[in-house]
């Protein structure tokens, strides 16, 4: 069977009976299919996070400003509160992207945990209540390396994946424009485990507010996630993430030996085919090996590559200026060269240097 019968078998559409109260329905002039769905050959700008260069990440500036500046999706990284409401925050620990650590009444939670095989020590978004997490406030992830972004810390709560929904919405009113989110289910096998399952949970959103393929597109780095997800019956497109070494944790967990690098064979992509629209390799896998992107496109996989930034040390050598590591190098070079062979999309923290470097590749007459 060929990918595209077999993916309609899995994705069904789901069913209309969805409260039509839950939703706002785009103008017209907002309808128009995103870049880089059917038929559109422009690769698609992906704000990670937002513009997290620019903005702490995952919070409605950081959301807003990436689509003022040029994404066509938004990424939210989607966990669960103690009362099963997604949120989005990079990770469930979160003592790196809000002050929770300043909250006296919060002190006896931070406690250590095994995720994904690993501990990890600190505060975790399953341990509070969204009514909890609300009193909460956002600060930048990085701060030595992007200390500008410090002046934002303290200004906004933490965002659930609804918000972001209803957010997406109202940017594609304001620039008359499909903006869609890119939300990724993270540590799916952990939330399952813990009876917090993040599928059903981003499936209810997707349903009341009646996503389609033009405004979502579900990511993953655990395959049996994005099972999950189609299991869901919901007609949308599914990106399977790759990571550069060792393998997706729900393979470990069920002793499955396919590592990334075997997602990544001419065999492997043909296998991701049958049930995914897209991969998404580190920007340094499309480089090195040289084939990723040829074989992947014959499989008929788009490929959108992960995380390009602008500072020196996030950057090839090649392409550094000076010896600040946090100061930023020929970042429009680099996606010269990604957008030069070909890539379907980029996953980027300054949507707005994208998509510049988009304009110009493409030329004056767009094409």
């Amino acid at each position: 069977m060929s990918a595209q019968p077999r993916r309609r078998s899995i994705l069904l559409a789901a069913g209309a009976a969805t409260a039509a109260s839950a939703v706002t329905a785009l103008p017209a002039s907002a309808a128009a299919p995103v870049a880089g769905s059917a038929g559109s050959r422009r690769p698609v700008v992906i704000g990670h996070r937002g513009a997290a260069g620019w903005r702490p990440e995952h919070t409605a500036a950081s959301y807003t400003y990436a689509v003022q500046t040029g994404a066509d999706w938004i990424e939210p990284d989607l966990v669960p509160t103690k009362d099963h409401v997604l949120v989005v925050r990079h990770e469930n620990e979160i003592s790196g992207t809000t002050d929770v650590a300043k909250h006296p009444e919060f002190a006896g939670r931070r406690t250590t945990k095994t995720v994904d095989g690993r501990p990890v020590t600190g505060w975790f978004t399953e341990d509070f209540t969204l009514a909890e997490l609300k009193t909460l406030r956002a600060v930048e992830r990085l701060p030595l390396v992007r200390n500008r972004n410090t002046v934002f810390d303290g200004r906004e709560p933490v965002m659930t994946f609804e918000e972001v929904v209803r957010l997406a919405r109202e940017l594609s009113r304001r620039h008359r424009r499909r903006i869609a989110v890119f939300p990724e289910t993270k540590h799916p096998t952990y939330f399952r485990s813990i009876g917090l399952p993040l599928e059903p949970a981003l499936a209810r959103i997707v349903r009341r507010y009646r996503l389609d393929a033009d405004e979502c597109v579900v990511q993953s780095f655990e395959p049996s996630s994005l099972a999950a997800f189609a299991a869901e019956r919901l007609r949308l497109p599914l990106w399977q993430a790759l990571g550069t070494t060792g393998a997706p944790y729900d393979h470990v967990a069920a002793g499955d030996p396919t590592t990334y690098k075997d997602m990544m064979t001419p065999e492997g992509l043909r296998r991701i085919a049958r049930y995914a629209d897209w991969i998404g390799p580190d920007k340094s896998s499309v480089v090195e090996p040289f084939t990723l992107l040829a074989d992947a496109h014959r499989a008929g996989l788009k490929v959108g590559a992960y995380t390009f930034r602008a500072e020196n040390q996030y950057l090839p050598a090649a392409l550094r200026r000076g010896t600040d590591p946090n100061a930023f190098g020929d970042a429009f070079a680099e996606y010269a060269l990604h957008f030069g062979r070909g890539v379907d999309a980029v996953v980027t923290d300054y949507p707005d240097i994208a998509a510049m470097a988009r304009d110009a590749h493409a030329g004056p007459s767009g094409d």
